[in-house]
């Protein structure tokens, strides 16, 4: 056993003692393991997005012809599942967010970018479904995507790397 806290201590590279290094250890693996269950989350509202929720406009992308028929749908169920895959898609992205960087200050502004974001697309993506896609299918397409899907995140992780490496610097 002692040679395993060794190792630890190696591995930490600190002159601490060998239980605190353990407990780094632990917190380090707590946080990644939490980022884990954010990535989870996403992954599995996407899993069950066709069982879960309401959205018509799936299958009609899904088929990827533009002939295709317009489905019917009902206004306000369409935007209170959306809204509500919104906030699921934020809260599971937020965690990814918080515990890989561990900094409150840059959740809220990652809140912030995503709410704004949506607040942009969505108005958005209800006046191509009003207007039933006329506007043109790939840029329906692609709008849907930012309002189903959080593509924000994925622009957010690289920029706040980005961020705290020139802290660091």
């Amino acid at each position: 056993m002692p040679f395993l806290y060794q190792r630890i201590q190696i591995f930490c590279k600190c002159p601490l003692s060998s239980q605190f290094c353990s407990f780094i250890n632990l917190t380090k693996m707590l946080r990644y393991f939490c980022v884990l269950l954010g990535v989870l989350g996403l992954v599995a509202i996407r899993g069950v997005e066709d069982h879960f929720f309401y959205d018509p406009f799936l299958i009609f992308f899904k088929t990827a012809n533009h002939s295709a028929a317009f489905p019917n749908f009902s206004w306000g169920k369409l935007i209170l599942n959306y809204l509500m895959r919104f906030g699921l898609n934020t809260f599971f992205s937020l965690i990814v967010i918080h515990f890989l960087f561990q900094n409150k200050e840059w959740t809220k502004q990652a809140l912030i970018l995503i709410v704004l974001v949506f607040v942009i697309v969505f108005p958005i993506y209800l006046f191509c479904i009003y207007d039933r896609f006329q506007f043109g299918y790939l840029f329906s397409f692609y709008v849907r995507r930012f309002v189903i899907q959080p593509l924000t995140v994925i622009l957010i992780i690289p920029i706040f790397y980005y961020r705290k490496k020139m802290i660091q610097d």
